[in-house]
């Protein structure tokens, strides 16, 4: 079964994007090179981390726009394969967060999530 672990939002301006949030939600942010420009971690006013606020550029260029939500699978090998066998898509690269590794993808309405199998 899968939970969710993490969820982002892929924008065209990420700065705009993320200073609404700080305003309607009380995130705080935290910039996060990007190699030329920056996306965000958002916080509560804690420090509890939300998610991600990303510019649709770079590594995030062929990501969906909108929130995308990441759930945590056993074997994201095996996952991938069914959500190709089941009609779904797999968008973009694999990509790795440490130890953790994940992909987005779209389910077989063409809605995207990702999915995410920690190291």
């Amino acid at each position: 079964m899968a939970d969710s672990a993490w969820c982002d939002i892929t924008t065209e301006d990420a700065d705009q994007l993320v200073r609404f949030y700080e305003a309607v939600m009380g995130w705080k942010k935290e910039a996060i090179d990007m190699g030329g420009y920056s996306d965000y971690v958002v916080m509560k006013p804690d420090g509890t981390p939300v998610g991600g606020i990303c510019h649709k550029r770079g590594v995030n260029a062929d990501y969906p726009s909108g929130w995308i939500n990441y759930f945590t699978v056993d074997s994201l090998e095996v996952a991938l394969a069914a959500a190709v066998e089941n009609g779904g898509a797999q968008i973009g690269k694999i990509r790795h967060h440490g130890n953790d590794s994940f992909c987005v993808i779209t389910d077989p309405s063409g809605a995207a999530c990702a999915l995410y199998e920690k190291g």
